[in-house]
């Protein structure tokens, strides 16, 4: 494992992009493949059924909620273990303004395929893609949402994806939250990626929520693309799994430009630069001390509630990483 070293962070010698070994079955071997038989068909009706039929139907949230929640439910994820800050358990029912709610955006952590699917069945959101080239969010469905924790990393986005600022797309939906997965890809959960620059669009007046979602077993998680029949195995063959939930306090953006300004749609920075506002100081990166400041607070929150430190490999270091993962395998 010496060649892949230097995608360890420098810091912490934390290796975000590893796959999480499973636990050898052993004599419980006959038993995980029983499971797998069994629950496999009917994921395939749910998934099928909900994504070609039922999305599309008048059911309404909770019907849509609830067929998620059968999803969920199939590969035994039963408990799940929700904690908002500055909410004693039992208190959440008097506390709901603590949660994410429309109007909002929730900055999530991205280890697994369930991220998308557990905040789609209680928070009703749509979905977005961020990519590290620039500010704007790519909307997309929860399917794609699914989908992309089996891709690899993209540093931009694709030719003629629609592209639009958090505020426009709060604006046209103002009855559902967003979701941002600032990280740009997955991880195996030990550990939180630079971020990039669309949380940086929230107008001041908006909710951020920062939310960590943890799994056990942590062999769900999917760092590494396509890895589809290992993911469906971990998840189908165990007994039970669980969630770790953790929200924390919404923070604003208070490096967001002013009511009136250009925005972001006419390259906010650009435009500060072209109009001689000395003032402003960038860093290399584009952002000014008040934005990387934004980052550093969500970053530094999901941290704390993953129990995890923030590392400085990114989507960058994520290709090179596929590529160096892809030339050991094929040798073998």
């Amino acid at each position: 494992m010496e060649k892949y070293s230097r995608f360890r962070d420098r810091g912490s010698g934390i290796a975000p992009f590893f796959p999480v070994p499973s636990e050898p079955s052993g004599i419980h071997l006959p038993f995980h493949i029983f499971l797998f038989s069994l629950r496999l068909p009917v994921l395939i009706f749910l998934v099928t059924s909900y994504f070609c039929v039922l999305q599309w139907l008048p059911v309404g949230s909770l019907g849509k909620k609830a067929v998620l929640w059968l999803i969920l439910g199939t590969p035994g994820i039963w408990w799940i273990d929700l904690q908002v800050d500055g909410v004693k358990r039992g208190a959440l029912a008097n506390n709901s303004r603590r949660l994410p709610h429309p109007g909002t955006v929730i900055a999530s952590s991205s280890t697994s395929p369930l991220d998308a699917l557990y905040l789609a069945a209680i928070f009703d959101p749509l979905f977005t893609a961020s990519y590290p080239s620039t500010r704007l969010v790519q909307p997309i469905s929860l399917f794609s949402a699914i989908l992309r924790a089996f891709v690899g990393p993209q540093e931009y986005p694709p030719p003629g994806a629609p592209l639009v600022d958090l505020p426009s797309l709060l604006r046209a939906n103002p009855h559902r939250a967003v979701v941002v997965f600032p990280e740009c890809t997955t991880t195996n959960g030990r550990g939180i990626l630079p971020f990039a620059r669309s949380l940086l669009t929230a107008s001041p007046r908006t909710k951020i929520f920062p939310i960590s979602l943890r799994y056990t077993a942590p062999d769900i998680t999917t760092p590494i693309p396509g890895c589809y029949l290992g993911f469906m195995w971990n998840l189908l063959s165990k007994p039970a799994h669980s969630i770790r939930v953790r929200i924390a306090e919404s923070v604003y953006n208070s490096a967001s430009p002013p009511p009136g300004d250009k925005g972001y749609n006419t390259n906010y920075i650009e435009s500060m630069e072209g109009e001689g506002i000395d003032s402003v100081d960038l860093d290399n990166e584009g952002m000014t001390d008040g934005e990387k400041r934004l980052l550093d607070k969500i970053g530094e929150a999901l941290a704390r509630l993953g129990r995890v430190k923030r590392v400085g490999l990114g989507v960058k270091e994520k290709q090179e990483f596929m590529d160096a993962w892809k030339r050991s395998h094929r040798r073998r």
